[in-house]
């Protein structure tokens, strides 16, 4: 009969040694042997008629290996089972204390493996305190997205030249020297721009300019930072390097073109807010405000949860076998790693891990579930999101589409976990204890900024 004996080598690590004795595997080793000469086929042979010798000493070492391995691993998961060990990963063998097997002296066999064993540890939500934003919503803020809006539902003219910041070019920027001449092999790439975007500076500049006009531009001084970033990345140039930002472009305008607001009328506010019947600009104003507010309500939702989780990382304290992982680092994954690459790796791994830890633990405390229901409308959704449907009166082929990406093992699994997440940083919001302060629009980017995981 199998035995197996725990010793422990060091924080959360035990050694699991199994003995298996002849009885143990030998009479399931012999009747593999007598089915596989059943089925052999082996030219020269009928099926079934192959000769049990010939059998034995073409596949027997193969076979009597493959059952101790499987009394083994049989053995070892029942010992784990009885004992409810919660390990990490799998056993890992211990290095040079795999016995020598052989089928023509069959004796009682003794493997060892080392088990990483997980940490108990506590969580205290209600001593988690947390700062809950509330963002003022300005009459700056609600005239900015009434204008946003009005321009996304305009009109595209084409006016003959530029006359104001709001004009758009259509322009080919063309690399050249400072003194303007055309650098040989230099970026050349076509691109859309506001004249607002440029530095304001710069902005008089294109006025009365038209198609077929040239501009001159240094990319450091005729654009501010953000706008400078996104126009170096466009171009395939680091944003980073002030050699890229200090280039010379020429600017070809191939085409100025002018969006023509919509008017604050009915029709328009139909356009933005369908079915909500708002007939004057104080009624449209103040559904801009609520969505605004509730936009910066979410974001502020979310930046409790980022203080949530940043508290559950920083002060639950727990310990790892840490040898062990590193071990298993180096071969458990689908590459070999060295030592000096597990090494590397453990710090990000351990956080990962332990992040792992407490949302299963808080998970398994509040039962926090997902139905194949929630995962089908989230499908849904994200569907309808990608084709801007409204409902599902716009999309009847919705359902059908769904389904076929509840096929989809990946996606069924990401969005499982996405969605429990969502459900625990909720139910925590509820939990914690949470103190409210007013704050500006700005100060509150500048903490998304600077504060996330």
């Amino acid at each position: 009969m199998a035995t197996i004996t725990r010793e422990n080598i060091g924080l959360l690590n035990d050694k699991l040694t199994v003995t298996v004795a002849k009885a143990d595997y030998l009479p399931a080793f012999e009747q593999n042997l007598k089915k596989y000469a059943k089925t052999a086929n082996i030219p020269g042979f009928r099926k079934g008629m192959v000769p049990a010798g010939l059998v034995k000493k073409m596949y027997g070492q193969s076979v009597f290996n493959d059952e101790i391995l499987r009394t083994v691993e049989k053995e070892l998961n029942d010992y784990m089972n009885k004992e409810q060990l919660d390990i990490f990963a799998q056993p890992l063998p211990l290095e040079n204390q795999a016995p020598a097997l052989d089928m023509n002296a069959p004796s009682d066999y003794t493997f060892s493996f080392e088990v990483g064993l997980k940490p108990d540890f506590n969580i205290d939500v209600k001593g988690i305190k947390v700062t809950r934003y509330k963002i003022d919503v300005t009459d700056e803020m609600i005239d900015g997205e009434v204008e946003r809006l009005q321009t996304r539902h305009g009109k595209m003219t084409e006016p003959e030249t530029v006359t104001s910041d709001d004009n758009v070019v259509n322009v080919t920027f063309t690399e050249v020297d400072a003194a303007g001449n055309v650098v040989e092999g230099g970026v050349t790439k076509d691109n859309s721009i506001l004249v607002k975007y440029f530095a304001e500076a710069t902005r008089p500049s294109f006025t009365g300019k038209k198609k077929d006009d040239v501009v001159t531009i240094q990319l450091s001084k005729d654009f501010d930072t953000k706008e400078r970033e996104w126009i170096l990345s466009d171009l395939g140039l680091n944003k980073d390097n002030a050699a890229d930002a200090d280039k010379y472009f020429q600017l070809l305008i191939t085409k100025v073109g002018l969006v023509e607001k919509a008017e604050l009328n009915e029709e328009f506010f139909s356009a933005v807010y369908p079915g909500k019947e708002i007939k004057t600009e104080a009624d449209f104003r103040a559904a801009v405000k609520e969505e605004i507010e509730k936009y910066y309500g979410q974001q502020s939702s979310n930046q409790v949860h980022d203080q949530i989780y940043h508290h559950l990382v920083d002060h639950t304290t727990m310990d790892f076998p840490a040898d062990f992982l590193k071990r298993w680092l180096q071969t458990g994954g689908e590459k070999p790693k060295t030592a000096e690459e597990a090494e590397a790796e453990f710090p990000s791994f351990s956080n990962q891990l332990k992040w792992t830890l407490v949302t299963n633990k808080l998970v398994t405390e509040n039962k926090i579930d997902v139905q194949p229901d929630e995962i089908k409308d989230f499908a849904k959704q994200q569907i309808m999101g990608y084709m801007g449907a409204q409902s599902l009166d716009e999309a009847p082929w919705l359902d059908e589409y769904a389904n076929r990406m509840l096929q989809d093992q990946k996606f069924v699994e990401n969005t499982y976990f996405q969605l429990q997440t969502s459900k625990l940083f909720n139910l925590l919001e509820g939990q914690v204890s949470a103190k409210e302060e007013a704050i500006s629009a700005d100060a509150f980017a500048e903490k998304l900024h600077h504060h996330h995981h």
